[in-house]
Formats: C-alpha cells, structure tokens, sequence
C-alpha cells in the first residue's frame, strides 16, 4: 500500500509503544466494544475522502467519513461511504429527527472529543446515536478515522456496524 506505514501505538502487544494518546483512545476504545484497531498513519493529514483513499490504495468508497450533525442539542454521528455526499432529508428520517444541521469544529469537539477530520466511529468523549452508510456493506474492507487527521484503521463493515450498534439505513443523496 502506498504511503502506509504503522503508527505506533499501544495495541497490548510487547514492544508497541504508545506515541499518540488519541490514537491510543481510539485502540482501547475499539478493543472495549470488541474490535481490534491496527492503525496507520501518514506522513501527510488525510482529511478528504480522495485523500484517504489515494493514501491507503482503495477506492474512495471504502472510506468511512464521520460526519457530525447537530438536532438541537444532540450530538448525531454518520458514518458515510466517501463515494458519497449525505442526503439530510434521509439522514433525518433515518434518525427520526425533524432538523439537523452540519455542526461546526467547536460542537463536534465538544460532543466527540474529536477535531473534524480526525474522528473516529466510537471512542467518543459522550454517547452518541450513530448511523451507518448502507453503502459501506458493499466492501470487504473499510477504512476510518483513528483520532487524527493522519491516520487511519482497517475494519470489515459488518463488524463495525455491529460493534458501534449503528443503524444502518440508505443515506446517500442522489448523483
């Protein structure tokens, strides 16, 4: 894979030290909600979809964006395939909402402990309901934020969904 190389962290194993407390959060959040978190990093920030995916070698698709919404003054947290943009009027349904917008660097901090760019799909500072792309099951393989804006972990779809409890529905809005 072009451009990878493993950013050490403190997986449990002998010999990995830790070097990033957020990537840290991120590992020991995963292996709480029974995954296991290999980070990657790069040696530039990834903070796009193409980015993402031009730096790990996969299709665009197969990068998990974390998109934060705010309905009054929840915190909802979308997972969405990178080939896609979201379509609110789904997103809302699907979280049964009547209004959600975008929210900025500061609320999606404060509800994730997270910056934009950089957030994870769990290990969050507060809950959050989450919802996942449909999109997302068609690969074998997926790749999403671990807690900055340069790196990255493998995981299998299903297995995301089902360890972060995501509702997964169709949000892609229409090409």
């Amino acid at each position: 894979m072009p451009g990878l190389f493993h950013l050490q962290v403190d997986c449990g194993r002998k010999g990995w030290p830790m070097t990033d407390p957020k990537v840290a959060q991120v590992v020991a959040a995963g292996a709480a909600i029974g995954l296991e978190v290999r980070p990657v990093t790069f040696p530039t920030e990834t903070r796009t979809a193409m980015d993402a995916a031009e730096a790990v070698g996969c299709n665009v698709g197969q990068i998990v964006k974390s998109l934060v919404f705010q309905s009054g003054d929840e915190a909802l947290l979308y997972l969405v395939s990178g080939a896609n943009r979201l379509d609110e009027a789904k997103a809302m349904s699907l979280a049964s909402v009547g209004s959600l917008l975008r929210a900025d660097a500061a609320f999606a901090k404060r509800a994730t402990g997270f910056s934009i760019g950089a957030t994870p799909p769990f290990g969050h500072i507060n809950t959050l309901r989450i919802f996942m792309d449909e999109d997302l099951l068609a690969f074998d393989e997926v790749w999403a934020a671990a807690g900055r804006p340069d790196s990255v972990f493998p995981v299998t779809p299903h297995a995301l969904a089902s360890a972060t409890r995501a509702r997964v529905g169709a949000l892609a809005a229409a090409s």
